[in-house]
């Protein structure tokens, strides 16, 4: 008497899901502070992945050259000067363009410094910068895909010292653990209009402004010590993380935290 086979594997309709895109085509994308370091990084990623990426920093031959070497390398790219720390010049810059898909807020700076040495011009230069401007440049970018119906990523850079604290890096923490409640409740107001709100929180990564901290081999090795995989972070280890949660892939992402620490907040 032959074998009673299980009627499932008789069939041969079955039909498998298809996992959601990480391509950008038709998207228009901008990236804050891209005139170097992560943020033109950032920007290479979301090209490469088929989005038309905006660049803009401060000084325009940053961004320029930047654009620049995107479009050499097949990308679509331009650049654009404004100060992100000027919320009137941030609401003009938004106002006079379509909407953007995707927004990287990536502008920051820091000033490592004992909390019995900082000053009030200190306090305001990290905060203005990596947590008011941010706030402000989201909102612009926010109220225009809201007018034009657009769906969109909001992406704030921000760092594992969102998530931890250490020594000399009162401002830093604080602005980066301001940038992490922020988009949360961002999260939650942005929702309705299908625009999703996450960080993106690395470790130590080697950039122009990291070097002449990492110079100092005990520093150096301190921070090592922290990274369980025994490495410094490299822009690229956050480039596929960028793209991940500009895309569908990362579709139901929102109110959280992507880090990519190499294990520094696991212990």
């Amino acid at each position: 008497m032959p074998a009673v086979l299980n009627p499932y594997w008789r069939r041969n309709d079955m039909q498998l899901p298809r996992m959601p895109g990480f391509r950008l085509d038709g998207r228009r994308a901008l990236v804050t502070g891209a005139g170097r370091g992560i943020g033109v990084a950032l920007a290479a990623a979301l090209a490469e992945s088929g989005a038309d990426v905006t660049l803009v920093a401060r000084t325009a031959q940053d961004v320029e050259t930047a654009a620049a070497a995107i479009c050499a390398a097949g990308g679509t790219a331009r650049a654009a000067t404004l100060d992100v720390a000027d919320i009137a010049a941030v609401a003009a810059f938004f106002d006079s363009r379509p909407a953007f898909h995707v927004l990287v807020n990536n502008a920051g700076t820091n000033r490592p410094k004992s909390m019995m040495e900082v000053s009030e011009a200190d306090y305001d230069a990290v905060l203005n910068l990596n947590l008011k401007s941010a706030f402000f440049v989201a909102q612009a970018s926010a109220r225009r895909m809201i007018a034009e119906g657009v769906a969109g990523s909001l992406i704030h850079v921000g760092s594992q010292m969102g998530h931890v604290g250490g020594p000399n890096r009162s401002l830093y923490c604080a602005s980066k653990w301001g940038l992490e409640g922020m988009s949360k409740a961002f999260a939650l107001d942005l929702a309705r209009y299908s625009i999703r709100s996450n960080t993106l929180a690395p470790t130590f990564i080697e950039t122009p402004m990291t070097r002449p901290f990492l110079e100092d081999a005990a520093f150096r090795d301190s921070v090592l010590s922290k990274i369980k995989l025994g490495r410094l972070g490299t822009v690229e280890d956050l480039m596929g993380a960028a793209v991940f949660l500009a895309s569908d892939a990362s579709a139901l992402m929102t109110g959280t935290s992507l880090v990519v620490d190499g294990g520094w907040t696991a212990e």
